[in-house]
């Protein structure tokens, strides 16, 4: 038994892993993604993690620093209140999908190449730090979190799903494969690692707009099948209802 909440976050992530003899059978990761599907909305929607992250501004206008940034969903949201933004990411097709948007909302903005913690040092201080849906690419987790903490100068603010995002593919996975996939981490698990740390954070739960079936070619990438096996894959998603989609404002 896991003695640390660390430990527990540790051990649950490394057993989401793909089997290495499933990952052999694709030519390409199943994790890549297309950053032009990650452009921020026009318009940034009303959610509890924008107004924590408002409330950090506290009406002025200060520096939000998003990390994991992707297309700058999170830190675009509260850009009137922000005199800079600065978006840290790993895939650095990302960073330009971000920084082609700060520029045409004529909005001043640095990047930072790099994973996190990594690129902290680089990143340098906010008065907001963000971080959108990274946490559960995360492994080693508080490494990642007390950087977080050391960067802002005000507060923090995660969002995550409730549980591990591609949790409701487990059922595919025995489905296509055989394969019976360990209890996943939660945002539950995620503050107690922050408890241990000594952090006492404010946790706020909602749901978004439940979630029609994804593209069943992005699934069938996603569960390392060929593409002549995607009509299958179709097939099982009209099976799955639209699922509610319970996300978690953390703030510190």
């Amino acid at each position: 038994m896991s003695s640390t909440a660390a430990d527990r976050w540790r051990e649950m992530q490394e057993a989401r892993g793909i089997p290495p003899e499933i990952l052999a059978l694709v030519p390409e990761s199943p994790w890549k993604h297309d950053p032009k599907h990650f452009t921020a909305p026009a318009e940034p929607h009303d959610t509890p993690s924008r107004d924590a992250a408002l409330a950090l501004l506290d009406g002025g206008r200060g520096e939000v620093l998003d990390v994991g940034c992707g297309g700058g969903s999170a830190s675009l949201a509260v850009a009137d209140r922000a005199k800079l933004l600065v978006g840290v990411d790993h895939n650095p097709g990302m960073l330009e999908v971000f920084a082609a948007d700060c520029a045409a909302r004529g909005l001043e903005h640095r990047t930072v190449l790099g994973g996190w913690p990594e690129a902290a040092a680089e990143a340098g201080p906010a008065d907001a730090v963000l971080c959108h849906h990274v946490g559960y690419n995360t492994v080693d987790f508080p490494p990642f979190l007390r950087a977080l903490t050391g960067a802002a100068r005000r507060g923090v603010v995660v969002e995550l799903t409730g549980q591990h995002p591609m949790a409701w593919l487990d059922p595919l996975w025995v489905r296509f494969h055989g394969l019976r996939r360990p209890a996943p981490a939660t945002a539950d698990d995620a503050v107690a690692v922050l408890e241990e740390l000594g952090i006492s954070p404010r946790v706020t739960r909602w749901e978004r707009p439940a979630r029609l079936p994804e593209d069943p070619v992005w699934v069938a990438r996603r569960l390392c099948l060929p593409a002549d096996r995607v009509d299958e894959v179709a097939a099982a998603l009209a099976e799955i209802p639209p699922r509610p989609r319970v996300t978690v404002t953390i703030t510190w």
